[in-house]
């Protein structure tokens, strides 16, 4: 890419890693070792170190891979005419289908693809040969998903004999060649702006935002590209007159904290470019769960259904925060002679909603309430996907929207007011739980 400034930048083939420092006249066209037109160009590009690396179309193109007759056809990676897609390649996108839509909306746009139900088993072992190559080239590696990871390169040009830019795009190239998917990359100096990055150049791209052009270059994108601000706060931001990220930078942060609580924290710091989080190693979150023990045993499930809505609420909240859902939800009980019980279940899409996490885990929870007490209730949900996926709608289920809706409103309440703003009335009767333990994190490698 290319940039407004006027100082002289960098050039860097991603093809055969030759670098031009700088061209004496306009961008090159080619490289001139090797002919290609892959050149990245920026006037920062040998300085900035953070790094986001997302696959493509991940699913579509590991089947892809094992099947090379599937190259040129349109593949859509999903369940039945009920579920949603998951995923879909490129050549699919062309008519139209797009992750988490409907089934039968993406069959009726693009009838002669081909449909594959998931193997997540496969992905996650493919995920985890990509993270391997990620953590070649950097310890600070942050999983994000099985398929994106932030990198954090600060202090390795050394080791590596060139700049971060130069190993991120050799480290493309060999995840390219040794697994057969590609990514894309992107590059700048914090976590917002290299994930920002990342989905501007897709697929096979690398995109680059450097400390000089931010200000202008956040300006005109759509508010809706700060991480958190979905469907419920993005129609509540349009209502204040904000649109995109240059409406919030000519507003104060502490206007914008008084009106939209922390979340307008990260609305002001990130609408400048902005973001002092740090990469932090670690592996991909497995599971959401949380629990309480009571102070007496319990064993009549009208008075377990308040905890358990109360739980249910907690999961629901940090799953939206970390902008993913989950499709198995688990019931946690644990009896007064402390023999520990689980029950899981599979929705039929992910989900981020307490409701619907709540309706699943009471309905297992009627399947064990038999005059036993409990000393300890927990609900969890697993097999996390991306916030896009969550809570298509579905023909089965129509009030399903309405409940999702009626649920964003109280969310948008709360981020204003407070979490005590409104509280349902299923929950009043379990007072003030405990401290639940922080988000349950099972590493890749973990059986089970």
């Amino acid at each position: 890419m290319t940039t407004a400034e006027n100082r002289p930048a960098s050039s860097l083939c991603r093809d055969c890693f030759a670098w031009i420092r700088p061209p004496t006249g306009p961008p090159p066209e080619r490289c001139a070792k090797c002919r290609s037109r892959r050149l990245l160009t920026h006037p920062e590009l040998d300085r900035l170190s953070i790094a986001h690396l997302d696959c493509d179309a991940f699913y579509a193109s590991v089947e892809k891979r094992d099947d090379p007759s599937l190259l040129d056809r349109p593949v859509i990676v999903g369940g039945g005419r009920r579920g949603v897609v998951s995923a879909a390649c490129y050549v699919a996108r062309v008519y139209g289908v797009r992750s988490a839509m409907p089934m039968f909306k993406a069959l009726d746009a693009c009838p002669h693809a081909v449909v594959i139900k998931p193997n997540m088993e496969k992905y996650a072992a493919v995920g985890s040969e990509i993270r391997a190559l990620m953590r070649d080239v950097t310890p600070l590696v942050e999983p994000v998903s099985i398929d994106e990871a932030f990198l954090d390169l600060s202090g390795t040009a050394r080791l590596h004999g060139g700049p971060p830019a130069e190993t991120m795009a050799r480290l493309a190239k060999r995840v390219e060649d040794e697994i057969g998917v590609t990514v894309s990359v992107g590059l700048s100096y914090n976590k917002f702006l290299a994930k920002v990055a990342s989905d501007l150049d897709k697929p096979r791209g690398f995109f680059v935002i450097g400390a000089g052009e931010v200000e202008q270059f956040l300006a005109e994108r759509p508010v809706t590209i700060i991480w958190g601000v979905g469907k419920a706060l993005h129609r509540t931001l349009v209502a204040d007159g904000i649109r995109t990220v240059g409406d919030l930078q000519h507003r104060d942060e502490r206007d914008l904290m008084r009106r939209y609580g922390s979340m307008g924290q990260r609305l002001a710091r990130f609408s400048h470019g902005r973001d002092s989080r740090a990469v932090e190693p670690g592996s991909v979150i497995k599971s959401v769960s949380s629990e309480t023990t009571f102070d007496t045993d319990i064993a009549e499930i009208d008075a377990l259904r308040p905890y358990l809505w109360r739980l249910s609420e907690e999961v629901s909240g940090r799953l939206k925060r970390k902008a993913i859902a989950g499709q198995v939800v688990t019931l946690k009980l644990k009896a007064s002679d402390f023999r520990l019980h689980t029950r899981q279940r599979r929705l039929p899409s992910p989900t981020q909603l307490a409701d619907r996490i709540y309706r699943t885990a009471d309905d297992l929870l009627g399947g064990e309430v038999d005059g036993r007490r409990f000393r300890l209730i927990g609900v969890g949900v697993s097999d996390l996907v991306g916030e896009a996926f969550a809570d298509p709608p579905d023909l089965a289920e129509p009030a399903l929207d309405r409940r999702r809706r009626v649920e964003a409103a109280i969310d948008a309440v709360r981020a204003k007011l407070g979490n005590a703003a409104i509280v349902k009335g299923r929950g009043l009767r379990a007072g003030t739980l405990k401290q639940s333990p922080p988000d349950r994190v099972r590493p890749e490698d973990e059986p089970g």
